[in-house]
């Protein structure tokens, strides 16, 4: 295996290696640094590589969880190469974080390089967001999410702040930003076997689930089934033990009460308590059919996401099985979120999610960051997800009318409540 230094660009004669040009542009590098330490979990091991500090590094020496490559690709002789060089180092969950210099900015560099402003001036490769992504689909990469930061790189009170903070975030101006970034993650993934758990909160469903246990699939080494009550009015509990008790089946079928409210405190429940690898969470309506949980699960296992959200805004839906108040509502909270995420979500909302269980502690770990502020369980989950810079999948579904029971969801204060979300988002996320 070369060293990567072997395909750094000859003509990059100008290492910094004094530290000199990182002192005269501090602001620059403290936002950046400050920036990458938002990106990057703390308990992740993360190697930076730039034109300073890429010679003598070689990827056979190093198991990697995050490589940030800062202003590097442009100096690059080959930068699919590259990519493939760090494609071997690492597993399945390594990441790449890339920030590159907006073309835009050329000429106001190259004027700061012959004032002394800044490193001096070598050439380079422009490389557009779409070029690094072509490039990394060439060396086995797909694109988890991409943005702009630094729309002021220097620092003026008061004006840094407005611009590096809110401006920078919204069209026009994000297109104008210094430095643009994309995260990375591997496409192919190492086929495994998985065990399966099933978290099913149920409150006043009690005529759901004996069918649920009946047709709930099977689904890799093991699968099973835990009903959380939340403290029904109707027989739910009762029902849920006579199915725990009846069942002869190949699931493992089990329940627990919650001793909290809302479904966000169930779902944790039913999380502490499962065993599998895989973590699904199935909502006791069953407006969505069981079967279509094997789907989530080849999409999983499959690589082809790391959390695989449901989506009910694509197929036709029955007739009553949304009102068309909560559907425009989902409309705009899957717009503001995606927005807000960085990534493509449809449908908040849809009750079905799956994730692996390491993930999932990975999230409850940093849940410090966010606080416990989710009443639903929903927003925990894929505000954890986009912090850890998982892939988020939305899985389309079919939605259906309740057979049983009334929805447990009052629109009005629920979608405050969203509303409330969007904020914290805002907060927590996106205007950092």
């Amino acid at each position: 295996m070369k060293h990567l230094s072997k395909i750094l660009d000859h003509t990059v004669d100008f290492y910094d290696r004094s530290g000199y040009w990182r002192k005269r542009n501090w602001f620059y590098h403290q936002s950046l640094d400050e920036f990458l330490r938002f990106l990057i979990p703390p308990e992740k091991k993360s190697l930076k590589l730039s034109i300073t500090e890429l010679n003598d590094f070689s990827v056979e020496q190093n198991k990697i969880d995050y490589f940030v490559l800062t202003d590097l690709l442009g100096y690059l002789r080959d930068i699919e190469i590259f990519f493939r060089e760090l494609h071997v180092s690492g597993d399945d969950d390594t990441r790449l974080v890339i920030t590159q210099y907006n073309k835009l900015w050329e000429p106001l560099l190259r004027l700061g390089a012959a004032l002394k402003l800044r490193m001096p001036y070598a050439n380079q490769s422009w490389v557009s967001v779409a070029d690094i992504e072509n490039f990394l689909y060439l060396a086995g990469y797909e694109v988890v999410k991409k943005g702009a930061k630094l729309l002021l790189p220097i620092y003026i009170p008061l004006l840094s702040w407005l611009c590096n903070k809110y401006l920078v975030n919204i069209f026009p101006f994000n297109k104008l930003a210094l430095v643009n970034y994309v995260i990375a993650r591997k496409l192919e993934k190492k086929s495994v076997d998985a065990s399966v758990s099933v978290i099913v909160p149920a409150r006043n469903e009690a005529g759901t689930i004996q069918k649920i246990v009946k047709e709930i699939p099977l689904m890799g080494r093991e699968t099973e089934v835990i009903f959380v009550e939340g403290h029904s009015t109707d027989n739910t509990l009762e029902e849920i033990k006579r199915a725990v008790a009846e069942y002869r089946g190949d699931k493992k079928v089990k329940y627990v009460v919650q001793s909290g409210k809302g479904k966000g405190d169930a779902v944790r429940k039913g999380f502490a308590m499962a065993t599998g690898d895989i973590l699904m969470i199935y909502d006791a309506d069953m407006t969505v059919p069981p079967d279509e949980l094997s789907k989530f699960y080849s999409a999983l296992i499959g690589g082809r996401g790391d959390f695989i959200n449901g989506s009910r805004l694509v197929y036709p839906m029955e007739k009553l099985s949304m009102r068309t108040l909560n559907f425009v509502g989902n409309k705009f909270f899957s717009l503001a979120f995606s927005w807000l995420l960085g990534q493509r979500i449809k449908d908040t909302l849809c009750g079905t999610k799956v994730l692996w269980k390491k993930d999932y502690l990975a999230i409850e770990r940093g849940r410090q960051w966010f606080g416990e502020f989710d009443p639903f369980g929903d927003f925990d989950l894929l505000f954890g997800a986009a912090k850890l810079n998982l892939k988020i999948i939305d899985l389309p579904v079919h939605y259906r009318e309740r057979t049983y029971g009334t929805t447990n969801i009052d629109r009005w204060r629920h979608g405050w409540l969203l509303l409330k979300m969007v904020v914290f988002a805002m907060r927590k996320i996106k205007f950092i």
